[in-house]
């Protein structure tokens, strides 16, 4: 390397407000900014910021080693997420989805209903690892019946999407759920495990809040029929309890601590196995072209693994629940983290990251602080940038080294990351979730966004936590930080 200047803040912010403005055009003109614009949009900021990494005296090689290396660090994430991908696809297909959503709508009770209404949503939501598509089918049916028993539909939204991002948060097939460990440095089961500490507390006192509500209306008289959800699962699906099975062995195996990467594989593994033993329906269906059991088996497995698969109902909202598309679902996803890595190894390589957090940093003396500066920048980012994706990546790259450099386990970091980036992206009417869940629902966002309660409480949870010094993961004396070693290495 040639000698290095220092970056002024304003050259040193240049790249993230290009970014910035990048991402806003998208939201505008694109209806999937997931599809490539936004990756585009990083690898454009990127550009950007290698040509002040030039300005700077740091030499191309440098640059280049700084993209690889992070690359790399993101590697065993983007494994695991084709994984997931595979898992998602072959639990469908299996019933094991099918049947815990199936159950789940037995938990609706007329009296209960916003309370249940959180944790159907819940379930639903940790079983597919996506709130858009909750929202979007048992959401949409949930926030009718609310509206027919005479529910302010504020309200009914306002819980959906509390249970809905109470999934989104904590499934491992969550995107967010495996994008925040891979800014941090983490893994994906430690992320989920350290979660827990903060979003269970907020989990309750959001389920105490609908509660309390719900005892404010009349229910009596009123009857709740969500019959044709389940006759439309029933008459596709064998929805044996045996299928609890599945999920109970990758549990297990999670507890028994085998590593991510081989407890994923026995998951999706198990689903295929399950799936050619209790749904020869299905089987047949996705393969309608192989009359042989044996090929039919082999065929249909392989496309919920690596492509699409959708099962028609005569139920419409059920049909688009039961859709899947195994690994190649997730590329774009794999295609954002890349894009990011570049981004962020450009801005490490040229000292940037460090130049924007210092003046934060200053200030951030105590572990509370710190984590409240992540909180705010991450509300920054879902505000300007209009993107939950990019409000995990930017600061995740902007705080991860401050973090470890007060002794902080990288857990710290992802938990804080997504109690405040993924959560509160809902709450934006010009972010794209807010945007997408106020039209699927029909609600303003502003309307039902002061009764969305777990997406308010869960960044002023995680903050607390910090101040109060409860449950704050450090290293110990001597103990390094394998991840960050690698990276500079």
């Amino acid at each position: 390397m040639t000698k290095q200047k220092k970056a002024s803040l304003l050259l040193a912010l240049l790249p993230i407000l290009i970014l910035i403005v990048l991402l806003t055009f998208n939201v505008l003109l694109f209806d999937d900014t997931l599809a490539g614009a936004n990756q585009i949009a990083l690898m454009l900021a990127a550009a950007i910021a290698a040509m002040v990494a030039y300005k700077l005296g740091i030499q191309w090689e440098y640059v280049k080693k700084k993209i690889v290396s992070t690359i790399g660090s993101a590697m065993p994430s983007i494994l695991i997420l084709l994984l997931i991908g595979s898992l998602a696809g072959t639990w469908l297909i299996s019933g094991v989805v099918p049947m815990m959503i199936y159950y789940g709508l037995d938990l609706i009770s007329p009296k209960l209903f916003l309370f249940t209404a959180v944790v159907v949503s819940a379930i639903v939501s940790v079983a597919t690892g996506s709130s858009w598509s909750t929202i979007a089918t048992i959401g949409v049916a949930l926030l009718g019946i609310g509206k027919a028993i005479g529910i302010d539909e504020a309200i009914v939204a306002g819980a959906i999407i509390s249970g809905a991002y109470f999934g989104d948060k904590m499934s491992p097939l969550s995107d967010t759920t495996n994008l925040a460990p891979a800014m941090a440095g983490t893994d994906l089961f430690t992320h989920i495990k350290y979660m827990a500490f903060t979003t269970v507390p907020t989990m309750t006192i959001t389920l105490i809040i609908f509660l309390v509500i719900g005892f404010r209306y009349d229910f009596s008289g009123t009857t709740v029929d969500v019959e044709s959800v389940k006759a439309a699962i029933d008459g596709t699906f064998s929805t044996s309890p045996l299928l609890f099975l599945v999920p109970v062995i990758l549990f297990t195996v999670i507890i028994l601590k085998v590593p991510p990467l081989p407890s994923l594989f026995i998951g999706t593994m198990l689903g295929g196995i399950f799936a050619i033993i209790f749904q020869p329906e299905v089987i047949r269906t996705i393969a309608a072209h192989h009359e042989n059991y044996a090929t039919a088996s082999y065929y249909s497995v392989m496309q919920a693994m690596f492509g699409g698969v959708s099962l028609t109902t005569p139920d419409e909202n059920v049909n688009e629940l039961l859709s899947t598309s195994g690994m190649s679902g997730m590329l774009d996803t794999v295609w954002l983290i890349l894009s990011a890595m570049i981004f962020g190894g450009v801005m490490e390589s040229a000292g940037l990251l460090k130049r924007i957090t210092q003046p934060i940093v200053k200030y951030a003396k105590s572990t509370g602080n710190l984590v409240a500066s992540t909180v705010g920048t991450c509300l920054f980012f879902n505000t300007t940038a209009s993107d939950q994706y990019i409000a995990i990546v930017v600061p995740g790259r902007m705080f991860r080294k401050n973090y470890e450099e007060k002794g902080l386990k990288p857990e710290l970091l992802s938990r804080t990351l997504e109690d405040s980036g993924t959560v509160t992206s809902v709450l934006i009417p010009w972010n794209t979730c807010g945007a997408t869940q106020s039209r699927v629902l029909g609600v303003d966002t502003w309307t039902y966004a002061p009764y969305a309660f777990f997406n308010i409480i869960s960044p002023l949870m995680t903050m607390l936590f910090a101040y109060l010094n409860i449950k704050i993961r450090r290293y110990a004396p001597g103990e390094k930080p394998a991840v960050i070693e690698e990276v500079e290495d």
